[in-house]
């Protein structure tokens, strides 16, 4: 599933091409993605332009001129393809995972402008797009998520309140989104390593100086993996046939019985599953 940094690198694709530019026509193919597609879709979107396009934790917003919103999450499988009808054969990727190239099946929605077109394609289909009708609607939407790692919300003082006598294990407190938004599975082991912590110990146990660190390394970890363009962990290219960087410079995500880095430990990397997750971290040096 693509996390924060990788949807970051996506709608920063996504709004080189389509900011300012005209919706023609909306096509589409399957409404049953996670949530059945809003009959007003397609008319909400056609002959509109692009206002903005921004990020929430994982997911894109679309501003469009009639002063709605379009809501975009790519789930677990979905991608976003950019194709442009005068060139053949180029790279169409705006996300992560699957064909660099637009697939012959699963392509849900098209959003056609006059030089290209947007294609979702969504194998699983656990992805959405959804219609706000105005601001209000849409901030009620995220109303129980909490504030993004890397936002200045994201501090010591609101960490401290909402670990205190928490029985739920560190791992799972950061990937709750109504803590806090946009860590998932990869980057919470990587932000648990520099940080020390072993991804099991109870948050009432986090003291005054882990809490500290917790902050300090999650817009670390996930400002770095946005600067390296993500982590390619399968055949990813983006719009320009490059790779994401960031699983270069994983420090216990798939070492599985590999040394640890750090200095003089001598520890291993050890993997466990967390509520069914891949969860990796070093035996002797992460407490």
């Amino acid at each position: 599933m693509p996390e924060l940094p990788e949807v970051e690198i996506v709608k920063r694709s996504l709004k080189n091409n389509v900011k300012y530019k005209k919706i023609k026509k909306v096509i589409i193919s399957n409404r049953n993605l996670r949530f059945k597609i809003q009959k007003k879709f397609e008319n909400t979107l056609k002959g509109r332009l692009i206002l903005s396009v921004e990020r929430f934790s994982k997911y894109i917003i679309l501003t469009l001129s009639n002063n709605k919103y379009c809501l975009i999450h790519l789930g677990m499988s979905g991608t976003l393809h950019l194709v442009r009808y005068d060139k053949k054969g180029t790279f169409t990727n705006l996300s992560f995972y699957h064909s660099k190239t637009l697939p012959k099946k699963h392509n849900h929605i098209k959003i056609k402008f006059s030089k290209f077109m947007i294609v979702y394609n969504d194998p699983r289909r656990f992805g959405f797009f959804k219609i706000f009708n105005n601001q209000k609607t849409l901030k009620d939407y995220f109303s129980r998520s909490g504030p993004e790692a890397t936002s200045n919300k994201f501090n010591y003082k609101y960490l401290k309140s909402k670990l205190i006598n928490k029985e739920k294990n560190i791992k799972n407190f950061l990937l709750d989104q109504n803590y806090v938004s946009g860590i998932g599975n990869i980057y919470a082991n990587e932000i648990l390593f520099y940080c020390k912590i072993n991804p099991q110990k109870k948050c009432k146990k986090i003291n005054k100086n882990q809490t500290i660190k917790l902050v300090k390394n999650s817009k670390f970890v996930l400002n770095l993996a946005i600067k390296l363009g993500g982590s390619s962990i399968r055949d990813f290219k983006n719009i320009s046939g490059k790779s994401g960087l960031f699983q270069n410079e994983f420090k216990v995500y798939g070492r599985e019985n590999k040394n640890c880095i750090t200095e003089n430990c001598k520890g291993k990397i050890s993997k466990i599953f967390i509520s069914n997750r891949s969860t990796f971290f070093c035996n002797l040096c992460q407490k």
